[in-house]
């Protein structure tokens, strides 16, 4: 498949009740053995691809070593690939649909773009957010291609109490709404758990609505029968991956 084709079959995948379900990859080497275990699409988690480097979290890796990155993934890999890009490295409009275009030249079809203040504070003002997300939708339109831009916002993320969700859901749908008529393709709700606010904001979307698996989150078929169009893992892969190399080295080491 080239580019668009790749694009227009990633944004197939995202069906309520029928979720695409993403098991995030950091490199080339993860992209394929995701691949091989049988993806029909990639994506990126942005905490994973900046521990992988030595980062923090937060667009403390360098922008051109993720560019990097996702052209290795791209080159080795014949699936589609969304690319984890938090803020696109801009809090300009016209800045964070540039960076983003250098992700669309190496042939990545989609981001996770969100609308909290990196490396500040709170989220971005709905009309702020919906900017951006429009600049990025122009590039991409601009270029021919259909673009998924995956509209995350970190309302439940940034509210650790998770009793506090449920007084969330409202602003949560109205920037869902913001976002879809900005051009958004995907409404990403991180940090969000329990089950009947899952529904409400589903129910509520015209964008599929994407789940980050973490404990307490129900599950694969749970979320699907609540109308969630897509499922995806943050760095939950990595980090059990890295338990995984730490206990194998205990255990060698252990015995010298």
């Amino acid at each position: 498949m080239n580019q668009t084709e790749k694009a227009r079959a990633f944004g197939a995948l995202h069906q309520k009740g029928n979720p695409i379900v993403l098991y995030n990859i950091w490199d080339a080497g993860t992209a394929k053995a995701v691949a091989e275990a049988g993806a029909k699409a990639l994506a990126t988690g942005s905490w994973s691809v900046a521990a992988a480097h030595g980062y923090a979290d937060g667009e403390k890796l360098p922008m051109s070593v993720l560019v990097e990155t996702a052209k290795s993934i791209t080159d080795f890999v014949d699936l589609p690939l969304s690319v984890d890009f938090e803020g696109a490295y801009s809090a300009e409009p016209e800045g964070a649909a540039a960076n983003v275009a250098r992700l669309v030249e190496i042939g990545a079809v989609g981001i996770n773009f969100e609308d909290r203040v990196v490396s500040g504070e709170g989220l971005y003002p709905v009309e702020s957010q919906a900017a951006r997300i429009r600049a990025i939708r122009d590039m991409a339109d601009g270029k021919d291609i259909p673009f998924f831009i995956n509209a995350r916002t970190d309302l439940f993320l940034a509210e650790s109490d998770l009793a506090k969700h449920a007084g969330l859901v409202d602003e949560a749908i109205e920037r869902g709404r913001a976002y879809a008529s900005a051009g958004g393709s995907g409404f990403f709700v991180p940090g969000l758990i329990d089950a009947g606010l899952i529904e409400k904001i589903c129910a509520a979307s015209a964008l599929p609505v994407n789940v980050m698996m973490r404990a307490g989150a129900p599950d694969v078929k749970t979320l699907a029968r609540l109308g969630v169009g897509r499922i995806s893992y943050g760095p939950g892969p990595y980090r059990s991956m890295m338990e995984r190399l730490r206990q194998e080295a205990a255990a060698i080491y252990s015995l010298l």
